[in-house]
């Protein structure tokens, strides 16, 4: 592979361009006989995370091969996140922070691709956005369509004008199914849960650190049931001893928020918000089955106690709950993409709890350009598992 590092200035208020300025980051990936192929620029899943790093020799990711067959990939770091400029630990002043993270959502994102773009001196290139890469690929045809050439989306299809709250009531229910799935898988797994639960009560349960662990945070592992192989992993921990330093290491990986990203807990829930503040959906809209002692494990719904209970995230509570009531600005504009005429093609995943099959099927009703390929042969990690073989089918169809 020819890796080649690109580093561009852009405002951080794209509306601003004579203020305060971040730099945005890029790393272009081409095959030995590919540098003047097309490009496809990746949009990563997050928020809050920057791209994946690229290998050869395992190929990683693991579509990564399959990709280079036909372009030029271009692995964006979103901005605050790998080697752009880095979100870190927030400032004294909780709204003046909080003021400055509102620049740090799908619709930046996409004003910095475009500089990214220009950059490059391409006219158009194509698009593969996962999960929230996803949300924002669809922002991207809202506004910018023309510099598209194809889109392609992974577990990423979002709802459109739909509020926040029915989105996260849905994903509940989603994660209803899949926890009774896996104790159909592991039935002896629900007594090593309660159990884990019972000393999460008594204080028994610590991460390496020392921290306890609160029944409501261990809830959250059950954010891998939403992956390919998640639920292995959960068994696989809930197997330990619970007083072990393997358990406390394993079972501390498997929390979906945690300070090494501060940005996807502190933006998370303006992701799914597609007009209007959030106001703590998750909490709002929690199911009484999943209140109080519940059993039932939790996926990606972030609550105000994240920031008590996790360790390292407490420094970033007042600027969360600053954002909660932040009213956002609509990110799709569905007129536009009924009349977008370009290819696009979508892997919608049956049974994922973060991305909602109905509410993509929805969109993909709008968009007159997509192919479709519903599937529960995968999870949301779809792209991550199968790569090679997911690409290419999607590739297949957005070609006709």
């Amino acid at each position: 592979m020819l890796l080649t590092d690109h580093l561009i200035t852009v405002p951080l208020d794209h509306d601003h361009a004579d203020g305060p300025t971040i730099e945005v980051y890029a790393r272009e990936i081409a095959a030995a006989d590919g540098r003047d192929r097309p490009y496809l620029v990746y949009l990563q899943g997050g928020p809050g995370f920057e791209a994946p790093r690229p290998s050869a020799l395992p190929s990683s990711p693991s579509w990564l091969e399959r990709a280079l067959r036909d372009f030029r990939v271009i692995m964006l770091d979103q901005r605050g996140t790998g080697r752009s400029t880095p979100y870190g630990d927030p400032g004294p002043d909780a709204a003046a922070d909080a003021q400055r993270l509102v620049h740090f959502r799908a619709d930046a994102i996409v004003r910095d691709a475009e500089c990214l773009r220009e950059h490059l001196g391409a006219r158009q290139w194509s698009v593969l956005g996962q999960s929230f890469g996803g949300f924002t690929a669809l922002h991207y045809l809202s506004v910018a369509p023309d510099s598209l050439r194809e889109v392609l989306f992974t577990g990423g299809l979002p709802p459109v004008g739909r509020p926040v709250d029915e989105v996260y009531s849905a994903t509940f229910d989603a994660m209803r199914v899949l926890n009774r799935r896996y104790h159909r898988t592991y039935p002896q797994d629900a007594a090593r849960l309660r159990e884990l639960l019972d000393r999460c009560d008594a204080g028994d349960i610590r991460t390496p650190g020392g921290e306890p662990i609160s029944r409501r945070l261990m809830r959250t592992i059950g954010h891998q049931l939403g992956g390919h192989g998640g639920a292995e992993s959960v068994h696989h921990v809930l197997e330990l001893d619970f007083s072990s330093p393997a358990f406390r290491h394993d079972v501390t990986a498997l929390l979906p928020f945690d300070a090494r990203n501060p940005l996807y807990s502190v933006l998370h829930e303006s992701s799914y918000a597609d007009g209007g503040a959030t106001l703590w959906s998750s909490e709002r809209v929690q199911p009484d089955d999943f209140t109080g002692d519940s059993a039932l494990l939790t996926a990606e719904h972030l609550f105000p106690w994240h920031f008590q209970d996790t360790p390292g995230l407490q420094r970033y509570q007042d600027v969360a709950a600053v954002l909660a009531e932040h009213p956002w600005p609509r990110l799709y504009d569905a007129e536009v993409l009924a009349r977008v005429d370009v290819p696009c093609a979508a892997v919608i995943y049956a049974d994922d709890p973060f991305v909602i099959r109905q509410f993509s099927e929805e969109t993909a009703d709008l968009l007159p350009g997509m192919r479709r390929w519903l599937t529960d042969e995968y999870l949301h990690n779809g792209l991550r598992a199968d790569g090679n073989r997911v690409l290419d089918r999607l590739l297949t169809l957005v070609r006709g």
